[in-house]
């Protein structure tokens, strides 16, 4: 059993959907492209007919993984979420302590995670560092560039 990740309905929908598309368009390329190869002769010396063979077992291997991933997920209803305190989905107001930069972040699963939309996974660092903090809270964080150190400002949903 693989590990149980929380989603935004969006999120779970969009997985949903490449699981899809890899399964109906991406096996079908890949049956096309082991047909072309197949027509031009001797497999044993193919270079094509292994490389779409290559391409099959990695496609599969990504379907499977997706399947798993999609089969231990759980949509998490935002209107249920405490915003007390930061947990995941809630959306964040930090202000680093040194620098006085303000930061808004919300925190999502590792598959949803996008940094140009201000999502960070619950698994990042920074997500870690400030799970469970509340309002006023600080939360000294270890990242690659050294240690952080930020107050929450706000939490929301």
């Amino acid at each position: 059993m693989g590990k149980i990740s929380y989603y935004t309905e969006e999120g779970l929908n969009r997985l949903k959907a490449e699981l899809n598309d890899l399964k109906t368009k991406g096996r079908a390329d890949i049956a096309r492209q082991i047909a072309e190869a197949r027509d031009k002769g001797d497999l044993s010396e193919n270079a094509e007919y292994d490389a779409a063979k290559d391409a099959q077992g990695l496609l599969e291997l990504k379907i499977s993984k997706l399947e798993d991933i999609v089969a231990n997920a759980r949509l998490l209803d935002e209107s249920t979420i405490d915003t007390s305190q930061v947990s995941v989905l809630s959306k964040v107001r930090i202000k680093n302590k040194k620098t006085g930069a303000e930061m808004t972040y919300t925190l999502v699963s590792e598959e949803e995670a996008d940094l140009k939309q201000g999502k960070i996974s619950v698994g990042s660092p920074i997500g870690k560092g400030l799970l469970g903090k509340k309002v006023g809270d600080s939360a000294e964080i270890t990242v690659p560039a050294g240690k952080l150190e930020f107050e929450v400002i706000e939490i929301d949903r």
